[in-house]
């Protein structure tokens, strides 16, 4: 099945006219990056070579992709838009509220029965805006996109921080907030600031135990999980042509760990190839006649400094595997290395659990090469050490993989076949163990590792690497293990070595499937009534904010001031917490209870100034809320972190914190809280973080004047009657001061 060639022939056949006009008026060669992003200014917008990482730009991407945790509250809140039917293609993946427990049939079963109410709830909205709905175990949204939807050159953008995935096809496709997604589908410009562009020039051939996963995990390590913050990075250089079209995803999937916008790669044989596969030759070949304008020009790649503004190498016949964590996925270990900084930092060196899957590393070339080291380890009689659980990426994937016996070699392993969904990856795992006290190592090839997310334990040690890796690790149940030096033993006593792994980029046969678990939306679909019961637990009708009152913001309490990593992990939990994704107010009661308190370092434990009792921070804020007040919260580098979840921006909102003042935000949580009518504030001076006390009243001074590029005053008046005053910055623009002062975007929109 083929979606959308209309459109994506529609596409190709202006961008001749696009491109050359383009560079009539930048007047230089063109990036990929660049290309695609000025093909898709919007229909207003003026074409002049815009300032990166300095002006907001208004972009018209094709289509929208929602994952159904976020897709509930931006469904929601396209219900409040007045739009009949959504501007651009748009879709829901089932993906999320599947927990692994015991097997894919029985968990699927059980989500159904337990998730009844919000899938019906989002059947019936997909239906009434046209809106494209993939059914629970169909698979995970990105590798669904990557199979169904994405295609070179184009624009999209999702409401998941992995969306990026895309970019292994060649497409700008950038992880947003439901509010972003609702003025896309409501047919409204999507703003985002120009991003810087990084060049990643790979060099060389992947060989050995090396995989694409090593390429973004090595990175991490130089980028940090900020490094690529408002950049989108470019992939170049000979060396991209070797890597698969999966393994290109997995690279771009991965870039979101380093706060990048999204990463990207040129058209080639490899794309072609996948699109082929998947059935979509009638896209490649819509690409013959454009190909050229789906690569960097050549003089962007002869003399790259000129163009990217930054320029990394990678040499990929040098590259060796990489593991990196624990609660953090830029602490980049190579594996000749890892054994020594394993042991020197104490880590618990059993490992417990190989978990492969997540949307990062769930094709078919991974469950292939990962198979063969698990048939190798077979044949040689070697036993697998540890738990083993697997997680197809789609419903096309595990039948392929059923059918081409791959699930039945991790099978005779012992392992166990979960559903085609996230499950464990984002804390959607029902693990069983002996002492939840224990410290524990679990390798993964998920995509991040943050403390708690995996499986609610703080004990737990994640550490991210591919999935061949992984497969090597769970056979030896041993963390410092490397399979390029050290041999196991066999059932017979004698020490072997495991081969290096292979496996096919696509299936010989070709994919197969009896059910894509797609429905289609009624042509028609005004005369569908969507209920929500009053009583409902999982969904709650949406209220508009409030707007804002004119006045300067003064006299708050304190909220918390959190200490360290703040990830949107800690500011609104997902695992069992995902069942309340529709409902504000009950999701609401896990806001911040993973941030760490400066005061006390403890999490969910902050002062109640009236009492002088330290309580849950939710209760708190609730009880500020009751009595008319609103809070303010402190916090230190890259707030917010990780996911694109909204419900992070929200339930703050709705709690009723006037505003986060942090050291640095990551790119979509501080769009988010200024989608939601809040006011996102950094330190000039980072040592004034150090000024703020538990006591604090503090104001927020200047506001009759908001306006872009001028400072805001922070004046903080201590419980000994002493005052401490300083400006911050923001980085409002005029639009975006429109929304705090309508009390959100939607607000603004529907005014």
């Amino acid at each position: 099945m083929i979606f959308d060639i209309k459109m994506i022939q529609g596409v190709y056949e202006a961008l001749p006219d696009k491109i050359n006009r383009i560079t009539q008026v930048l007047k230089r060669p063109l990036t990929l990056t660049e290309k695609i992003l000025y093909t898709h200014l919007s229909k207003d917008e003026e074409l002049k070579d815009y300032k990166r990482g300095e002006d907001y730009v208004n972009f018209a991407p094709d289509r929208v992709a929602m994952q159904d945790a976020t897709a509930q509250m931006a469904l929601l809140q396209l219900m409040n838009s007045g739009r009949k039917r959504v501007a651009v293609p748009s879709t829901v993946h089932c993906d999320h509220l599947i927990q692994a427990y015991k097997s894919a049939k029985e968990d699927l079963n059980t989500a159904e029965i337990t998730n009844k109410e919000v899938y019906d709830f989002l059947t019936e909205v997909s239906n009434k805006f046209g809106i494209g709905f993939w059914k629970p175990g169909a698979g995970i949204i990105h590798q669904v996109v990557l199979e169904n939807y994405a295609f070179p050159g184009g624009m999209m953008i999702g409401t998941d921080s992995h969306t990026p995935n895309a970019g292994g096809l060649g497409m700008i496709a950038i992880g947003v907030g439901g509010a972003d997604a609702v003025d896309v589908m409501a047919g409204m410009p999507w703003e985002l600031k120009m991003p810087r562009i990084i060049g990643v020039k790979l060099t060389g051939k992947l060989s050995g135990w090396a995989s694409a996963k090593d390429v973004i995990l090595k990175l991490a390590g130089i980028l940090t999980v900020k490094g690529g913050t408002n950049a989108i990075i470019e992939y170049f250089g000979e060396g991209v042509h070797s890597l698969s079209a999966t393994g290109k995803a997995t690279i771009c999937n991965m870039g979101a760990e380093v706060g990048a916008t999204t990463s990207i790669f040129p058209y080639d044989e490899k794309s072609a190839e996948y699109l082929i596969a998947t059935d979509r030759k009638e896209v490649a070949d819509a690409i013959k006649a454009v190909r050229q304008y789906l690569q960097a020009d050549t003089e962007v790649e002869l003399s790259p400094e000129k163009y990217y503004d930054r320029v990394i190498e990678i040499n990929l016949s040098e590259l060796e595997p990489y593991i990196n964590g624990p609660f953090t996925p830029d602490a980049a270990n190579p594996i000749s290395e890892f054994a020594k900084v394993s042991a020197e930092k104490g880590y618990p060196q059993k490992m417990e659990v190989g978990l492969i899957g997540s949307c990062t590393n769930s094709s078919y070339e991974d469950m292939t090469r990962a198979a063969s080291i698990v048939k190798d380890a077979q044949e040689k009689g070697i036993k697998v050490k540890a738990q083993f659980i697997i997680n197809p990426g789609s419903e096309q994937v595990r039948y392929t993989s059923e059918r081409d016996g791959i699930l039945d070699v991790f099978e005779k392993a012992g392992a166990t076949i979960m559903a085609n969904a996230c499950g464990p990856c984002i804390g959607q795992w029902k693990r069983e163990t002996d002492n939840p006290d224990r410290p524990n190592s679990i390798v993964t090839s998920f995509n991040r590792n943050f403390a708690k997310r995996n499986d609610g334990n703080p004990n737990t040690h994640a550490f991210v690497a591919s999935p061949e890796l992984v497969a090597a690790l769970t056979i030896a149940g041993d963390l410092s293990f490397n399979p390029m030096t050290d041999p196991l033993l066999n059932d017979k006593g004698e020490k072997v070595m495991l081969k290096e792994p292979v496996g096919a980029e696509l299936p010989n046969k070709g994919f197969g499937v009896d059910d894509l678990g797609y429905i289609e939306p009624v042509a028609d679909g005004s005369h569908i009534e969507v209920n929500i019961a009053p009583d409902s637990q999982r969904l709650q009708v949406l209220h508009p904010f409030a707007a804002w009152d004119g006045k300067d913001i003064t006299a708050l309490p304190l909220l918390i001031k959190a200490k360290g990593k703040c990830t949107t992990d800690h500011i609104s939990m997902a695992g069992p917490w995902l069942r309340f994704r529709g409902h504000l107010d009950n999701i609401s009661d896990n806001m911040l209870i993973g941030a760490v308190n400066a005061f006390n370092d403890k999490t969910n434990s902050v002062k109640n100034p009236f009492t002088g009792e330290f309580e849950a921070v939710p209760q708190l804020a609730r009880e500020f809320k009751s009595k008319g007040l609103g809070s303010v919260v402190v916090a230190e580098e890259n707030y917010g972190e990780g996911s694109s979840r909204e419900h992070a921006a929200m339930e703050p909102r709705f709690l009723n914190v006037k505003a986060i003042i942090v050291k640095s935000f990551a790119r979509i949580h501080e769009t988010n809280l200024k989608k939601q009518g809040m006011l996102a504030l950094t330190f000039i001076n980072k040592e004034d973080y150090d000024k703020v006390r538990e006591d604090d009243k503090i104001s927020i001074l200047g506001l009759s004047d908001f306006r872009p590029g001028r400072n805001l005053t922070i004046e903080l008046l201590h419980s000994d009657g002493e005052k401490d005053t300083f400006e911050v910055a923001h980085t409002y623009n005029h639009l975006q001061i429109e929304w705090f002062k309508a009390g959100s975007a939607l607000n603004y929109m529907k005014n």
